[in-house]
């Protein structure tokens, strides 16, 4: 699946990095034990999903379009679950009150899941050779 995989799972890692020890360091003063928890849930999905592009850059080739639609649903599901959780966490530092966006993050933790029930259907119904 390649190049793009790569490119997308190594950016999203490096972003959980970052997150990660932004929570730890800058965010873990200022947010409730809840919050904290909250925000390092969205640093682990991040984390699993960026390995999972890069497995998936690994593999050999699928479909174009299954390529296309793993790919998206992946980019999809992190952006907004893991996007979300950071908003949600740490609505209490802003202006903005994300809880608006709230079910952003069930439309991003079903575009994983699809993601997920795709490649498990298409695995499925690979031949043996």
């Amino acid at each position: 699946m390649g190049r793009r995989f790569y490119v997308a799972g190594f950016l999203f890692g490096l972003i959980a990095v970052i997150m990660g020890a932004f929570a730890t360091h800058g965010l873990k003063p200022v947010l409730t034990p809840a919050s904290l928890d909250s925000f390092e849930t969205g640093v682990r999905f991040q984390m699993y999903h960026s390995l999972l592009f890069i497995l998936l850059g690994t593999m050999k080739p699928l479909s174009q379009r299954l390529s296309n639609w793993v790919f998206l649903l992946l980019l999809g599901g992190i952006l907004l679950f893991s996007g979300s959780i950071y908003l949600l966490a740490t609505n209490s530092l802003t202006g903005f009150d994300f809880t608006t966006i709230a079910l952003i993050t069930p439309l991003g933790g079903s575009l994983l899941i699809g993601c997920w029930a795709l490649l498990l259907i298409s695995f499925v119904k690979l031949k043996k050779k």
